[in-house]
């Protein structure tokens, strides 16, 4: 006889509970890691709202096993464990299970919303390199990017077309008409974080990501070049924006919106201050944003004056 209670309900069958289990796990992480992406996310209708959870805990657990020093873990270790964590999600995918519940919650996602190993195994890749490099030129930046976040920009847009009404086709035509927005969205975004993280992924982490920006090597005008490059992607992300499904568009342009007022404060930031401390938005200033997005009103100019 089992040990195990069971106390969910005749119409509740106990892999229903799981999944539940499992998307609440990746919830739980976003919230804990990440306050603005988990306020961007409320923004977004169910189910899409779930499945991009879902993919996110993912992405936050392999961040953490690439990233957190405090982490009793060798060089050998993390390379170990980040592979063990690729091939368990790519099983996980095919299988339709796991026993580490972010893993489930996103395999279940990517089996629902056709989230493949083209989107998943650059993403793997990325992270490994995280491991083994801590300088990049412009041909390895590019690569990084791409896994680390333009096919995590994809892998939302697969959610975000996968809840909608329509044929296989009609939805594969959405996904093609609005993947070059999801990409540059998703490097903006990481982009960002890098010029904002500049002196932890130093100091904490040993790694300069951007090509000939090191320590002392980050000039007003590098900044300024380096944010055109952002505020392009924003300006072309926020085009596609208006032709996503309205079901996740609010979320997506909030989380859009914070993002371009970060670049903008850090525009206004001197590039020495820039890489000894990190640059955040205040409090009051996310929420305003937040509420814009909610209204649907146009955000602030984010670029130059």
């Amino acid at each position: 006889m089992s040990l195990t209670t069971r106390n969910h309900t005749p119409a509740q069958s106990s892999s229903a509970i799981y999944d539940e289990v499992a998307t609440a796990s990746a919830a739980c992480v976003i919230g804990r890691y990440s306050t603005s992406f988990a306020r961007a996310a409320r923004m977004l209708a169910e189910p899409v709202r779930g499945h991009v959870r879902n993919v996110y805990g993912l992405v936050r657990l392999a961040d953490e096993v690439v990233d957190a020093p405090s982490l009793p873990l060798s060089h050998a270790d993390r390379a170990e464990i980040l592979d063990e964590l690729r091939a368990e999600t790519l099983r996980a995918t095919e299988r339709g299970f796991s026993t580490n519940l972010v893993v489930h919650a996103f395999a279940r996602t990517a089996r629902e919303c056709g989230i493949g190993a083209d989107l998943v195994d650059p993403f793997f890749a990325s992270m490994r390199t995280d491991l083994d490099r801590t300088t990049h030129d412009d041909a390895s930046f590019a690569t990084y990017v791409h896994g680390s976040a333009e096919v995590v920009g994809l892998m939302c847009l697969r959610i975000f077309v996968a809840c909608e009404p329509g044929t296989a086709a009609e939805r594969e035509a959405r996904y093609d008409a609005s993947a070059e927005g999801a990409r540059r969205l998703g490097a903006a975004f990481q982009k960002v974080n890098f010029l904002r993280d500049l002196a932890a992924d130093r100091d904490d982490l040993g790694r300069s990501y951007f090509p000939a920006v090191g320590t002392g090597h980050l000039t007003d005008a590098r900044r300024d070049a380096l944010l055109d490059d952002v505020d392009a992607d924003l300006a072309a992300a926020a085009l596609a924006i208006e032709d996503l499904p309205a079901s996740c568009r609010r979320g997506v342009r909030a989380a859009h919106d914070l993002f371009a007022a970060l670049s903008r404060r850090l525009r206004a930031t001197p590039a020495a201050t820039i890489e000894v401390r990190r640059v955040r938005v205040p409090g009051p200033v996310k929420a305003l944003v937040l509420a814009r997005s909610l209204l649907g009103r146009t955000p602030v100019r984010v670029g130059r004056s």
